[in-house]
């Protein structure tokens, strides 16, 4: 007798069969309806802000509960967690000199950590690190980042250079995920701790997403002119947007393979 599958894996191998373009279409789908529920639910969309640098301190303890129970770094980014030092760095400078709120404290919290794991990486761990498979060249991001921020940065009353700097850490942030996704695209199997951490990084990155679309919707347009004037609003929404669309791909997987009771994430070519 055929065991019955359940309704989840009947809709996940009906998804798997559609062309990329519907898939697509799906995801935009799934998005707006997850934006209309926490519009609904949610009464004060500042709070997805702060939810979102929850999870990913949260993605954050995950990778050093890994480091400390595992003794290995096989399959981590050290490039990725460098690029998020960064971007907290100039993040905080930014916070310091120009606006001090709840945010400063969780950018604080999670800057100690990711240093923790960067030095655990480089010297505790070192021979389990796969800087084979870690071969993004990272001023391939740093740079353009520099150069658009020099360019489309926020109008307001700061100085120049901390909006440049604010800019840059806005930018930088959007694409710092892609050498962890460039190493598990080289190694196409992805262990459990390394999956939770980068799932956790997709989830914070739709609820900073969700946080500008509809603080956007609340205030009929007007938080983009708080923002400044030219290019620069419609590059902070870009920038959450592209940060949003980089880890879609693997969060599908993601919770596929958590429906369906591995442990082990592997992924098939193309992916990431």
């Amino acid at each position: 007798m055929k065991a019955t599958r359940r309704p989840i894996q009947v809709a996940a191998r009906w998804v798997r069969r559609q062309p990329p373009k519907m898939k697509a279409f799906l995801a935009v789908v799934s998005g707006l309806v997850a934006l209309v529920f926490l519009r609904m639910v949610v009464r004060d969309h500042d709070n997805l802000f702060v939810a979102a640098e929850v999870v990913h301190s949260i993605g954050i303890s995950v990778l050093i509960y890994k480091l400390m129970k595992e003794k290995t770094c096989a399959g981590l980014s050290l490039k990725s967690q460098e690029l998020t030092a960064i971007f907290l760095a100039v993040r905080l400078y930014c916070s310091f000199v120009m606006e001090y709120d709840i945010h400063t404290l969780l950018d604080s919290a999670t800057l100690l950590t990711t240093l923790w794991v960067i030095y655990t990486i480089r010297f505790n761990l070192r021979s389990s690190y796969m800087e084979g498979k870690d071969n993004f060249a990272i001023y391939y991001l740093v740079i353009p980042c520099a150069v658009l921020a020099l360019f489309i940065h926020p109008r307001t009353h700061h100085h120049i250079v901390n909006r440049i700097c604010w800019a840059f850490c806005v930018y930088l942030e959007s694409i710092s995920v892609l050498p962890q996704l460039r190493v598990m695209q080289n190694t196409k199997v992805v262990e459990p701790f390394t999956a939770h951490y980068v799932f956790a990084l997709g989830v914070a990155r739709f609820l900073g997403c969700a946080h500008w679309v509809l603080q956007v919707l609340d205030t009929r347009g007007r938080l983009l002119t708080a923002l400044g004037y030219g290019l620069w609003p419609l590059m902070v929404l870009l920038s959450e947007i592209v940060q949003t669309f980089i880890l879609a791909d693997f969060c599908y997987y993601y919770v596929k393979s958590v429906l369906g009771g591995q442990l082990v994430l592997r992924l098939p070519s193309g992916v990431v």
